[in-house]
């Protein structure tokens, strides 16, 4: 038994995926009555079986990746009427990856879906989660890495998921241009829910079928608080904090669940001078989407970047003051000081604590 039809969203990350997966997850039940299905299995998401297709290290993670996306076509096989599969970084998938992930699905109808965004907010938001996956960039170097890196060569992870032109040649080739779907971001202040009614325009499905809206979201932090996160990922790395552990009380604890809610942060954004280029990467995206001919949910307009207004005075996301740093820092130590009276440790907690955190402050 097959689906007679496959979605396979791929991506952008940082695009309102983590929405629409919750949604989709949310909302499994309802939509099966209605022919679609989700087929996650024991996992929340998709994200083990997009990493084994992928094939990076993902701090460690891969190991536990092996087989994850063979598992995944076996529930999807027994799927009777539509499936939806998503994961953003499908996206990067190299051309060995794609094939293996079409051919996995050969005898259904598949349907590529890909969301995509401005390339001015995009650079902001892949900065800040590269910096939550323990890396040291400072933007200016990470943003002067992507303009000098070639896109449609792809050698770089941001152009790999965020280049248009890239992504339509690696899973557009060999579909009609029919099936695969580009669904615009609607840009801020836009009418809440509209992402999602994009999604399902593209995907067949009635928004009113999946009602229920989640909580669960991959959020931006701020200039400061990016900048202290990356001072800390340095010291981390040279005390050795393993990978499980930073994604639990750092990702987790201090970055999604505390500082992503903190009121009036600044956000990263592009310096003026580099808006010339970002308009440049949007009018190139359009007219590959136009010359492909492909469907287009949205308004492609939506994927060149919104100037500045003129006399908007530009926060350089490497200097933020440094009250705004203290701020936050105590924040994070609030957060990991509740964090771990939840966390009570088996031998004298007193003790043990006190020798961690000694060892900490002395560096």
């Amino acid at each position: 038994m097959s689906p007679r039809r496959v979605y396979l969203h791929v991506g952008a990350p940082k695009t309102g995926t983590t929405y629409l997966q919750d949604r989709l997850a949310l909302n499994a039940d309802a939509l099966r009555r209605h022919g679609y299905t989700y087929p996650t299995g024991p996992h929340e998401d998709m994200f083990l079986a997009a990493l084994d297709v992928v094939d990076r290290p993902w701090g460690g993670m891969r190991p536990l990746a092996q087989g994850e996306w063979d598992a995944l076509v076996r529930r999807t096989r027994k799927v009777r009427g539509t499936a939806v599969l998503s994961h953003e970084i499908l996206a990067g998938a190299r051309p060995s990856g794609v094939r293996r992930v079409l051919d996995s699905l050969d005898g259904t109808e598949v349907h590529v879906v890909y969301t995509a965004r401005d390339v001015a907010r995009q650079v902001a938001a892949e900065w800040q989660e590269q910096v939550k996956h323990q890396r040291k960039l400072s933007f200016r170097t990470f943003l002067e890495q992507i303009r000098e890196t070639d896109q449609r060569k792809a050698t770089r992870w941001f152009w790999r998921v965020q280049g248009l032109g890239g992504v339509l040649d690696r899973w557009g080739r060999g579909l009609a241009p029919e099936r695969f779907h580009l669904v615009t971001v609607p840009r801020p202040g836009g009418p809440a829910g509209e992402l999602w009614r994009r999604f399902c325009a593209a995907t067949g499905m009635d928004p009113a079928w999946a009602p229920v809206e989640g909580a669960r979201k991959n959020p931006s932090i701020g200039t400061a608080e990016t900048t202290l996160l990356r001072r800390v990922n340095a010291r981390l790395k040279a005390a050795g904090l393993p990978s499980d552990q930073y994604r639990s009380l750092v990702r987790h604890a201090v970055v999604h669940q505390t500082w992503a809610n903190r009121p009036d942060m600044q956000p990263v954004t592009l310096p003026p001078e580099a808006f010339d280029w970002a308009e440049e990467i949007a009018q190139l995206w359009i007219e590959r989407a136009l010359e492909a001919g492909v469907d287009v949910v949205g308004d492609l307009e939506e994927l060149r970047p919104v100037r500045p207004a003129p006399d908007a005075v530009w926060q350089d996301p490497d200097r933020p003051s440094n009250r705004d740093v203290s701020s936050a820092a105590l924040d994070a130590i609030v957060a990991l000081t509740l964090e771990a009276a939840r966390r009570p440790d088996p031998a004298d907690p007193l003790v043990s604590r006190s020798a961690r955190l000694s060892r900490l402050l002395r560096r």
